[in-house]
């Protein structure tokens, strides 16, 4: 579908390989971001907020499991629904459902000017608006001003996915 990440590859072979995967994998486990590529939309293997139905948000007030069942393609993405209703709902405005930022990292956009990862449960509706963040931590950090964050966000977005 033409999305890339800028991933580490990691060639080695024996305890030299090992090792160097064990720290890579820490890193990661203790929040180390890997900043990705600019598209318009976050979609790990071509599915937004990883297969999370964007409509529940709104509807259900949680993160919901959508299904390729009730698929939809847009904005260079791939979308999953929990229902067929959703979807529709979603094709009728998806400006309306679809996380600000291509549901990439509020925080970091905002804070950093920078493309990272969401997790879907890592999120919050603001006037109407649906944001999503790397994890706990970060989450934490973006309610500490969320206004602030925002507007430094709707700033940064269109230079950010030009990649300047």
């Amino acid at each position: 579908m033409g999305f890339f990440t800028r991933r580490k590859v990691i060639l080695t072979t024996g305890l030299v390989g090992a090792g160097a995967l064990a720290a890579y994998a820490g890193q990661r486990l203790l929040g180390g971001f890997e900043e990705l590529a600019a598209v318009p939309v976050f979609a790990k293997d071509g599915v937004a907020i990883r297969g999370t139905d964007p409509v529940a948000y709104f509807t259900q007030g949680r993160p919901v499991a959508g299904s390729p069942t009730h698929a939809l393609e847009w904005n260079g993405a791939v979308w999953y629904f929990a229902s067929a209703e959703n979807r529709a709902a979603f094709e009728a405005e998806p400006e309306r459902y679809a996380p600000q930022y291509g549901g990439f990292c509020a925080w970091a956009v905002a804070e950093k000017g920078k493309l990272y990862s969401t997790r879907p449960e890592n999120w919050a509706i603001v006037d109407g608006k649906l944001y999503l963040n790397f994890n706990d931590d970060i989450q934490a950090r973006w309610q500490e001003d969320i206004p602030g964050f925002i507007a430094k966000g709707d700033k940064r977005w269109p230079e950010v996915l030009s990649g300047g």
